[in-house]
Formats: structure tokens, sequence, C-alpha cells
């Protein structure tokens, strides 16, 4: 799933190609896209985009009359751009094509299920029912953070990923965090001390700010192609087997419905491995058991 770091990329590179422009049509090829009857969605066409704005793991496209397309990508979502004059490449396979005077922007979704959505709504107070709630990093500091964290009783794979406690990390960066903080997925956020609370803090805004400062250079200035969970470079997401990069340790993983967590025993768990019936154990109703789940609005 696009987190943070893949989505504000995303809207670094829609700002310099659609801001200020007109989307004169959006085709569907899918119509279970649309998750919203009103407005219309021909409501948006002849409009120009005033503003992009990130909401968790959404991306808002602002247009004229305070009307707002609002994108959830979900797991397997990716956008692609194609300058005014060139092909469309695959079109047929895009769910949706957002037809601007500068080119145009497809949607598109790999496997068979249909998990990415498209809102068209009006107006702030429409905008807002479609926040999740989760704080924003950025600008957060370790108290308010550390309220946050503990305001409900969970693991801490869950917190992480809960989008109605933190705004735009998902499976992969939750991750990559843990592991820069030296904690286990497992351990629960009101048995935090106020030393790992402030290691976490720390962990969590410097993996998004590295990450996204990586894929921005990845970038070089172009539209972000080959979006993906997967990363070389990353320290244990995805890298089931092979050698942690701080300690030397394989890294582990546990499994629990849709989702996967990767760690180091010995720099995270003190050196146990925890197996899956640990997980499915401890976690129970505490962990979703889709996607859709998690990512559901408030």
């Amino acid at each position: 799933m696009p987190e943070l770091p893949d989505i504000t990329r995303y809207l670094e590179a829609l700002e310099e190609r659609i801001l200020g422009a007109r989307l004169t049509r959006v085709a569907l090829n899918n119509p279970f896209l649309l998750r919203t009857a009103t407005p219309p969605l021909s409501a948006a066409a002849g409009r120009r985009v005033q503003a992009l704005q990130r909401i968790g793991k959404r991306i808002a496209i602002g247009l004229q009359g305070e009307l707002w397309l609002v994108l959830h990508l979900m797991i397997a979502g990716r956008l692609h751009w194609f300058d005014a004059g060139t092909k469309v490449a695959r079109a047929r396979l895009a769910l949706a094509r957002f037809e601007f005077d500068r080119g145009n922007l497809t949607l598109t979704e790999a496997g068979s299920k249909r998990r990415a959505s498209l809102h068209l709504v009006e107006g702030a107070a429409a905008l807002a029912r479609i926040d999740p709630g989760g704080l924003e990093l950025a600008h957060a500091d370790v108290a308010t953070f550390g309220e946050r964290l503990k305001s409900e009783q969970h693991t801490l794979k869950r917190a992480l990923t809960d989008p109605r406690l933190f705004a735009g990390i998902g499976n992969a960066y939750s991750d990559e965090i843990l592991h820069r903080a030296r904690l286990s997925p497992l351990a629960l956020t009101r048995a935090l001390s106020s030393q790992e609370v402030t290691r976490l803090h720390q962990a969590t805004r410097v993996t998004l700010e590295d990450w996204t400062a990586r894929l921005r250079a990845q970038d070089a200035g172009g539209f972000p192609e080959g979006v993906t969970a997967f990363r070389p470079g990353m320290a244990v997401h995805g890298r089931f087997g092979q050698p942690c990069p701080v300690c030397g340790t394989p890294v582990q993983r546990i499994r629990y419905a849709d989702n996967e967590t990767n760690y180091c025993p010995r720099c995270q768990t003190e050196g146990r491995v925890l197996a899956d019936r640990a997980l499915s154990r401890l976690l129970k109703d505490d962990w979703p058991r889709t996607a859709d789940e998690l990512e559901r609005p408030k």
C-alpha cells in the first residue's frame, strides 16, 4: 500500500503537472471505483485544480467550487501520468482516466480485488468526514505523540498502522520504524517507558523523512513509477531470512490475515522468535482481518 513517503511523492509530482490545470473529463472504466453519487462525477468537468493535499494515505485534488476528488489507492492502486500529445499506455487496464488540458492521469489496480476508491465531495465539512483522524507526524512533538500512542491499548504494530491514531503509516514503514526504534511489534502501547516512547517518536520521524528524501532523489523530477512496498535498502520489511543490516541475524516474520510483520529478533525482541500463533493469540480482535477494515474512515 502506498504510504506517506509514496503519497508525498505523488502529490509533489501532481503539483508540478496539474495545479492550475483544467480537468476536462473523468472517464470511469470500472463504476465500482466511485463511492459517492452526489455531486455527480460530471460536475468535476471543466474546473481548474486549485489545491492538492494528503489526507492520511488519500490524495485529495481540490477543484474550483469547493469540489474535491479523493483517491485512496489501497494496496494495489497506482497512478500514471502521460503528457498531452502522448499515447496513454494500457488505457483499457485503467480503472479511471482523469483528462487534463496538460495531460492524462490514470489509475490502475493490480490483481482481481477492487479496493481502490474515488470520492467526489463538496465543501470542507464533507472532506473532513473522509479523514480517519490520524495524527500528522511531521510537526507532532513527543508529548503529543505519546498521548496519542497510549490513548488506546494496542500492540505497537497495530497502533502505528491504525489510520485513526497516526496518519500515513502502513505495513511496510511500520516495520522499518520499529526496527529503527529497537522495539518489538507486539509490545503494548501502554507498557512503554517514557524513554521508549521518545525512541519510537524519533524513529518514526526519521524513517518517514529519510524515505521521502530517498524517493524524491530516486524520481529525479519524474513521475513516480514502480511504487512498491518492497524497496532495496529497507532494513527488515520484505527481507525474511536475510541478514539484519545492523547485527546480521536473519530477519523473521509473523503473519496474520492479510498482513505480515518483519522484524529482527536480536535487535527487537531480545533474541526471541515470535511464532505466528503468538501473534494470533495476542492480537485477536486488535488486528483487522482485511485491509478494507483497517482503512475504513471513522
